[in-house]
């Protein structure tokens, strides 16, 4: 599979151009390999040596993250962003990195995925960001206690960073954002949602989550984002028919 072909079908069913005046992450291929043809994908929620090195061992030709390697403005090419390109050209391994445009997608995105699996019927866009709302909200389909959501958004049974049940002991409404969107949860608030899902939280929003009575669950930056790569990654597997795999590199946080 060449990389050109791979670009396209990911610029395909993500909004790559779409978010580029929002999203300060350089969203596509942030390194490309020498035109080689890849037989093999590896996916992942951090661009990190790790991450590299896991993938080269395993023979793929190119990683699909959701956190590359470039934010905004350049910066000098010395360690360790030197060693991890470096590592990257020696072993001819293209980079790929889709943020917010993965965060946002209707139906493979970290925050689509978190909907439909914490329960929400009917997911509509929620959490305005610059302009464009990345998350959803809806009505739950059956009434929700707040362990309940948390056993259904935890990536392999891990804990959450936080879990304060300030709310109604069973919820009806949820909103989701995951990843550091702690501030978000004013949104929620003012749309007298019941529960709100994230990845971070805060030493302030904590105080008006109480005050306000919203149930908050901050799952983990990581944890909560390790969703839409896996889908992306079933998609390339379904119509590309191209070997891939997921490389779990959690940190905890």
């Amino acid at each position: 599979m060449t990389i050109k072909r791979l670009d396209a079908f990911f610029r395909n069913i993500l909004d790559i151009e779409g978010f580029s005046g929002i999203d300060n992450s350089l969203n596509g291929i942030q390194v490309y390999n020498d035109g080689a043809e890849v037989e093999k994908i590896a996916f992942a929620v951090d661009a990190s040596m790790e991450t590299f090195k896991r993938a080269a061992a395993s023979g793929a030709g190119m990683l699909f993250v959701h956190h590359g390697l470039f934010w905004g403005a350049p910066v000098p090419i010395q360690n360790p962003l030197r060693e991890r390109l470096q590592f990257l050209l020696d072993h001819n391994l293209t980079l790929y990195a889709a943020h917010l445009p993965l965060d946002a997608h209707q139906r493979w995105g970290n925050n689509m995925v978190l909907a439909l699996r914490v329960g929400i019927e009917h997911p509509e866009p929620f959490g305005r960001y610059h302009g464009r709302k990345i998350g959803y909200k809806g009505t739950l389909k059956t009434p929700l206690t707040i362990a309940e959501a948390v056993r259904r958004i935890s990536f392999m049974d891990r804990p959450p960073l936080g879990v304060y049940p300030f709310g109604k002991p069973e919820s009806y409404t949820c909103a989701v954002i995951s990843g550091g969107a702690a501030g978000e949860a004013r949104q929620a608030m003012a749309e007298g949602i019941d529960l709100y899902i994230t990845g971070e939280s805060s030493h302030q929003v904590y105080h008006e989550a109480q005050e306000a009575g919203l149930n908050l669950i901050a799952g983990g930056h990581y944890s909560t984002e390790v969703w839409g790569v896996q889908a992306i990654m079933e998609q390339c597997k379904q119509q590309l028919s191209i070997e891939t795999e997921f490389i779990d590199v959690p940190t905890g946080l």
